[in-house]
């Protein structure tokens, strides 16, 4: 399977991706990645690894609209058939889903439904939550809330600050986006409404579920 990813930022979710690659723990490959931000150290990463990357910022295009035409262009030409938004910090419209229907998905510090949106960790601390973590979903048109995929639980301690917390939920995030890639790559992820089953999976207990199989 030919994988295209968004970023925005430093990109260690990609480089999480990147790794398993190259480990051979996921067949296939990152076919394209697309920045929105020329100074992202994604792009560096890209480098580094010899992967394909294209720079496509918002404020060359007159139109939202304009904007992920040209970015599903380039993907479509690369034949990706998976988008995953690694710190992509955008929201995609019912268009760009459109062109990639149950093929878009997203890593998401929190436990969705749970803390949507931006600063999802600062969020956690300031409700008093005891338990969080991330989630891998597919994406919908409304903000963090597409069919869940897989979550890693991540408790919040008393002495957490916002740096801290991020931290712990991020180990878990280069874990559960490349195992959630893998197992769409093998055929295994099966969707019924909000319903996400992975086909031979084993369910178990916290702090992840279901297992992740090769990224533990």
């Amino acid at each position: 399977m030919k994988v295209g990813v968004l970023v925005s930022g430093r990109g260690s979710n990609l480089q999480a991706l990147i790794n398993a690659y190259n480990e051979g723990k996921i067949k296939g490959e990152i076919a394209l990645v697309i920045s929105d931000n020329p100074q992202a150290y994604a792009i560096e990463r890209c480098k580094r690894h010899g992967i394909e990357y294209a720079v496509v910022e918002r404020r060359e295009f007159k139109s939202k609209l304009e904007f992920e035409r040209r970015m599903v262009e380039l993907l479509k030409e690369k034949g990706v058939e998976l988008v995953v938004l690694a710190g992509f910090m955008r929201v995609l419209s019912g268009e760009f889903l459109k062109a990639f229907p149950m093929r878009v998905i997203n890593i998401h510090p929190s436990l969705i439904p749970a803390f949507q949106g931006l600063h999802a960790q600062r969020q956690a601390l300031e409700y008093g939550a005891k338990l969080t973590g991330c989630t891998v979903h597919f994406v919908s048109e409304e903000l963090d809330n597409g069919p869940v995929i897989v979550q890693a639980c991540v408790p919040v301690l008393p002495q957490d600050t916002e740096e801290s917390l991020s931290q712990r939920i991020l180990e878990f995030e280069h874990k559960i986006l490349p195992q959630t890639v893998k197992w769409i790559s093998e055929g295994r992820v099966e969707v019924e409404g909000r319903k996400v089953v992975v086909k031979g999976a084993t369910y178990g207990t916290l702090p992840v579920n279901p297992q992740l199989e090769d990224f533990l």
